[in-house]
């Protein structure tokens, strides 16, 4: 059986990464070789649709079951789509040991998301020391305003203009 356990390195000594969507690494394993391979993703600093990228990749590489901390919406309902089942729930442990507890029957498929859209976006290990790194703004609001406040019907209404009575 083939596996997909997303990680923070290329080895099966490195520790699972809990995002999928933004995961450093997927290791792709045949349990019964322990042959594997370590695919950078490549969506890990995408501006959005990480997760679906993501879900792609690894169903195109013919995983079908993948062990990750955390998995949103959008890579869940890709990797279901593609037939994959998903584990979740996994931390502190490093793929090796992930890959053990799976082959050992320890963990179980779950059925819906384990985390809302976006939910390992802007993380990382960044170098901003704690408190630090807000800027003036605070990060309160003062968003984009992309709509323009134009609405969405065009104010034109159903009857296009010919009134009631033809």
């Amino acid at each position: 059986m083939k596996l997909c356990v997303t990680s923070s390195g290329q080895r099966l000594e490195d520790t699972v990464d809990p995002r999928f969507g933004r995961c450093q690494y997927f290791i792709i394993i045949d349990t019964e070789s322990m042959q594997f391979e370590a695919i950078e993703n490549p969506a890990m600093n995408a501006g959005g649709g990480a997760g679906i990228q993501a879900g792609q990749l690894v169903g195109n590489k013919g995983a079908e079951v993948v062990l990750t901390g955390n998995v949103g919406p959008n890579a869940f309902n890709t990797l279901q789509a593609a037939g994959l089942k998903i584990v979740v729930g996994l931390s502190g442990i490093t793929v090796g040991q992930a890959i053990e507890g799976f082959k050992s029957g320890k963990y179980q498929y779950v059925g819906d998301p384990s985390v809302e859209a976006h939910y390992g976006a802007g993380g990382g290990g960044g170098s901003v020391p704690p408190g630090g790194g807000m800027g003036a703004g605070g990060g309160m609001g003062g968003g984009r305003g992309m709509g323009g406040g134009r609405g969405m019907g065009g104010g034109r209404g159903m009857g296009g203009g010919r009134g009631m009575g033809g």
